[in-house]
């Protein structure tokens, strides 16, 4: 059992880890909007729609990955444990 609390607290501190990442890439997004968007639309050749909708769906696919492999995960070891 002492592998599943280790694997359990791997997961939870992954979830963390991650949880923060896509705050942080939110708040830059949010707050740094303009400057992003110029530098990205420069390499990609994006306009500020097609942007703005790149940006959510990169957070909401972000977001989702974290559940799929890190929450879920989490709680399954939990319920083993």
């Amino acid at each position: 059992m002492d592998s599943l609390e280790t694997i359990a607290r791997f997961l939870g501190w992954c979830s963390v880890i991650n949880a923060g990442i896509l705050c942080v890439a939110a708040l830059a997004i949010a707050l740094g909007r303009d400057s992003i968007s110029k530098i990205h639309g420069k390499i990609f050749g994006l306009d500020d729609a097609e942007l703005a909708r790149a940006y959510f769906q990169y957070l909401a696919q972000y977001k989702i990955a974290i559940f799929v492999f890190n929450i879920v995960p989490y709680f399954a070891v939990r319920i083993l444990a």
